[in-house]
């Protein structure tokens, strides 16, 4: 049986997310119906996790399983000719058998990107959170600063999510700014839902004043998620990639 790994791209605007859903447009979906077509076979794709509603990907990662003899080349340009045009396969290759996308999963990097313009994007209006009050990135850095190491980030989480062990480690954070753009970068070894829009939210009500750089810490201490800021646009996200 072979082991196969994909490596993603992906614009999420018109998806409904990674995960299948019923009468859904999802990505999970649009995999396993394109490689069922070019295998012959029904087959599960697994990924490293699900992204939201409108969230991108520059290297989400998923593999399967299967028999066919197919070479990774021919996977590869027959994926990319069968699939939507918002999909595209960057990668494939076998991998060990017990490699698990989501499991052997070591670290993942996400990214925000928000618009600091007065005025929104027409182009990237799908793909950047436009906020037209002036950020201060050093601030942002300053209370971005105390989500590093291991923590329990319950106050980060949204609503109605059924996660129980909310710790998880930060190992990198950085806020830097780019002509008209502050772009949030994030490394961690999991994330809770919606962490990284929180995140976001709560660094741009930093950045124009509104809270004190002292918000992380408390939200950390108290695990109170009222003290922050709101869960901002999922179009400013993107998964970077992911690290095993």
């Amino acid at each position: 049986m072979r082991n196969i790994k994909l490596t993603i791209e992906y614009d999420g605007t018109n998806f409904s997310g990674w995960q299948i859903q019923k009468d859904k447009r999802t990505i999970e979906e649009e995999l396993e119906t394109a490689l069922a077509k070019i295998l012959k076979e029904e087959v599960k794709v697994i990924g490293s996790g699900r992204t939201d509603a409108g969230v991108h990907a520059m290297g989400q990662v998923a593999n399967f399983k299967t028999d066919k003899t197919i070479k990774p080349e021919e996977l590869l340009y027959a994926l990319n000719t069968m699939l939507p045009y918002d999909i595209v396969i960057l990668n494939v290759e076998d991998v060990d058998e017990s490699f698990n996308a989501r499991i052997s999963a070591k670290a993942k990097h996400y990214r925000y990107v928000i618009n600091n313009a007065k005025f929104p994007s027409a182009l990237n209006a799908n793909r950047e959170y436009h906020y037209k009050y002036f950020l201060d990135t050093e601030a942002m850095q300053l209370a971005a600063n105390d989500l590093k190491g291991k923590h329990d980030f319950k106050a980060f989480m949204a609503a109605g999510s059924t996660v129980k062990d909310t710790e998880r480690e930060i190992y990198d954070i950085q806020v830097a700014r780019l002509g008209n753009r502050v772009i949030i970068d994030v490394v961690g070894n999991g994330f809770l839902y919606n962490m990284v829009r929180i995140i976001a939210g709560t660094l741009i009500d930093v950045g124009s004043g509104k809270l004190d750089i002292c918000v992380i810490k408390n939200m950390i201490e108290t695990g109170d998620r009222n003290l922050g800021g709101r869960t901002v646009a999922p179009e400013g996200l993107f998964l970077v990639n992911v690290t095993y």
